[in-house]
């Protein structure tokens, strides 16, 4: 689907991976980012709702995998959608979001039913953005798979994560305390959230998923969009050419005990499984009573059966 003059966050550019902002006032030159504890610390500006983003979930997955030990990764919230105010890019109500969604599903090859626009819309990506920053107040790997878990309500089982109940429900099956959750939802997350907003705004972010790496000297590389897996490791290697991978176990019981919940397609890029492979391979051991699953309209979602939902 082509892009527009008039560019509707919702409607993501499969060639570039982006879902891009309308044109705001720019850069802010003055704008500077912490050094990173590790070597390298990567700035992920991403939203809850953002397609683009899911689909750089086996990306960004074999990226922690491989150069965890060296990389640390801060998790800042973008706003990609604020209301239904706008009228662009040839989107002007939810329903109008429904098809393109399923096109992004096969683009990114990632389970994604655009149907949640059709059957229960949200009206902005707001409080489930606010909801993360809670998260990160509690726990900030545990606020890591509360995203995941809200990704997968909404991307796989069409739930409008704007509503209290969903976020919730992630919150509880990522381990996080609910009740210190709405606490800080209602208080300080807020303000946590618009700090993500002017950040982003003089870092000149325009889409999603937009990573910043920053070395110790402050030097920076930006990839911008949904990339290919080399595109990450090359930012890497320009800024710490010594940088070395992690050499990981790449077994299905590994990689479904640090990841409780794997697409077909994470699968395939973290075990090295060829893709027209993968959804035989791990419907076998379905079949076997290993793993369970969750057969969506586009896609499965193949879960430890100790630890996945």
């Amino acid at each position: 689907m082509e892009n527009t003059n008039q560019n509707n966050p919702l409607l993501c550019d499969f060639e570039t991976g982006i879902c891009e902002m309308p044109p705001s006032a720019g850069k802010d030159s003055s704008a500077t980012v912490t050094k990173p504890d590790k070597s390298i610390k990567v700035i992920y500006y991403t939203d809850p709702i953002c397609s683009s983003c899911w689909g750089i979930e086996p990306q960004l997955r074999k990226l922690k995998l491989e150069y965890g030990n060296g990389i640390e990764i801060e998790y800042r919230m973008g706003g990609l959608l604020p209301d239904w105010s706008y009228n662009s890019g040839g989107i002007s109500k939810p329903s109008d979001v429904a098809h393109h969604w399923d096109e992004a599903s096969a683009y990114y090859d990632m389970p994604i039913d655009g149907d949640v626009w059709l059957e229960d819309p949200m009206s902005s990506s707001y409080p489930p953005s606010i909801a993360f920053k809670a998260a990160q107040m509690q726990d900030k790997e545990m606020a890591v798979e509360f995203l995941r878990k809200i990704r997968e309500l909404l991307f796989l089982q069409k739930k409008n994560i704007a509503k209290w109940e969903y976020i919730s429900l992630a919150a509880q099956e990522a381990g996080l305390d609910v009740e210190q959750l709405k606490k800080n939802y209602e208080g300080k997350a807020e303000e946590l959230f618009a700090q993500d907003l002017k950040l982003a705004r003089e870092l000149g972010v325009r889409g999603f998923p937009t990573m910043f790496f920053v070395d110790s000297s402050g030097n920076q590389e930006r990839v911008y969009g949904s990339r290919p897996y080399g595109d990450y490791e090359h930012a890497i290697s320009k800024l710490q050419p010594s940088a070395t991978k992690y050499a990981y176990k790449r077994d299905w019981k590994t990689l479904f005990s640090k990841y409780p919940t794997l697409t077909s397609r994470e699968f395939s890029e973290l075990s090295g499984t060829k893709r027209q492979e993968a959804d035989a391979y791990l419907q076998k051991l379905y079949d076997a009573g290993e793993l369970d699953k969750l057969d969506t309209k586009n896609g499965v979602l193949w879960q430890n059966k100790k630890t996945g939902r």
